[in-house]
């Protein structure tokens, strides 16, 4: 990881009109195309781990694959450094993250993609360009698919389709959110990006359970183009990644040799793209590094 980020503090004024702008836009029209990436089992208020935590908004954005010519561009030789631009939002009394705190967070983002902890090296890191601060309540608060969040985004937003935007808040009432990929080009792009409740931050008050850094990790996959392991339950096709053994329910905690599904192999509850803690989190295998680097070329490049 380099890090090469600035602090710049921006206020409701510097972005009124940006923002006045995007509260124009409906929710509801912003989203009828490009939905956060969630799966079931959910209830009314979003996707749960097994402990009962909330962790994702329950829409629904389709899982895709690359056309099948564009398949296998990456490999052992894929090298690619993430640009991120990170953006905290504080309502004036909460939400504020220090310059040390998101060093910290790179670290993790970037040693998780790159295999250190375990698992695949995906061939991609991750580059701290810009770091920018901004007071503002609603935004603060604002939730997946509200007019708080599609005003935030495009006032905020920096760079292109292959630079990672991410917008630390209260997380409204979840750990954080996504988009696949597929959103690049469509209407509704202004939305590409990730939230992240910073208390999911390295040294938040969730301790190792969640403020290990690992949320930023997995929803990440999903801006790759990663799906839960947990998708399709035990069906044939789930998260379209054939080396993640399937699974029929999210993983709450750490419990070794969890095994929900008839066909061979355990759970991997040590995957980023399941629901266990961040303590338990070790790990993406070849054939996610393999989706994520069609997806990245496909979409993004």
């Amino acid at each position: 990881m380099r890090f090469t980020g600035h602090l710049r503090a921006r206020s409701v004024t510097a972005v009124l009109s940006v923002a006045l702008t995007a509260l124009s836009f409906s929710p509801v029209v912003a989203l009828s195309s490009a939905k956060a990436e969630c799966a079931e089992p959910a209830d009314a208020a979003g996707l749960r781990d097994a402990s009962g935590r909330l962790r994702e908004p329950v829409q629904s954005q389709a899982v895709v694959n690359v056309p099948a010519r564009e398949r296998g561009r990456g490999g052992p030789g894929f090298n690619k450094t993430i640009d991120v631009y990170f953006h905290v939002i504080t309502n004036g009394t909460e939400g504020a993250v220090s310059m040390g705190t998101i060093a910290q967070q790179m670290n993790v983002l970037d040693k998780g993609w790159a295999g250190q902890y375990g698992g695949a090296d995906t061939g991609f890191s991750f580059s701290l360009a810009d770091v920018d601060v901004t007071t503002n309540a609603v935004w603060f608060d604002a939730g997946p698919g509200s007019a708080g969040e599609a005003a935030m985004k495009q006032a905020l937003k920096q760079g292109g389709p292959a630079d990672l935007n991410v917008y630390s808040t209260s997380g409204n009432a979840y750990l954080g959110w996504a988009y696949y990929p597929s959103i690049v080009g469509s209407s509704q792009e202004y939305l590409d990006g990730v939230v992240i409740d910073y208390r999911s931050l390295p040294g938040g008050p969730y301790g190792t359970a969640y403020s290990l850094g690992g949320t930023l990790t997995h929803e990440v996959g999903h801006w790759n183009g990663l799906a839960h392991t947990f998708e399709g339950k035990c069906g044939a096709i789930g998260d379209m990644v054939a080396d993640t053994p399937p699974m029929r329910t999210p993983t709450g905690g750490c419990p070794e040799g969890k095994d929900t599904c008839p066909s061979a192999g355990l759970d991997p509850i040590h995957n980023y793209m399941d629901y266990s803690y961040d303590s338990c989190y070790t790990q993406f295998t070849p054939g996610q590094a393999a989706r994520a680097q069609d997806q990245f070329l496909f979409f993004r490049d």
